[in-house]
């Protein structure tokens, strides 16, 4: 599943530890070892939080050495980002557009 609005973005950040993971990662590339320190949880937990992200395509594993970093995608969230914004403009604009009963 690839993000492609921001209600899939919203539904899959709503969980608080992917959330946190995208939070870290948001700081720059951070390796599991680093996200299990971070985040006080077990390292099977991170993994499949991050197959998550990564199959949403919000998160990049990138090898490095022995370890894999992984690394925020900024286009999903600059996307979802604009979305929001329209919204809210929409609601601004229409907020005295009351709906006849």
């Amino acid at each position: 599943m690839v993000i492609s609005a921001a209600p899939d973005l919203l539904r899959l950040l709503a969980d608080p530890t992917r959330a946190q993971i995208i939070e870290i990662l948001a700081a720059g590339p951070a390796c599991t070892c680093h996200l299990v320190e971070d985040l006080g949880t077990t390292q099977p937990n991170v993994s499949n939080h991050l197959r998550a992200l990564r199959q949403a395509g919000l998160v990049k594993a990138e090898p490095h050495g022995r370890f894999t970093y992984y690394r925020l995608i900024p286009e999903p969230f600059d996307a979802a980002a604009g979305t929001l914004s329209d919204l809210g403009e929409r609601a601004r604009q229409s907020a005295g557009n009351r709906r006849e009963c």
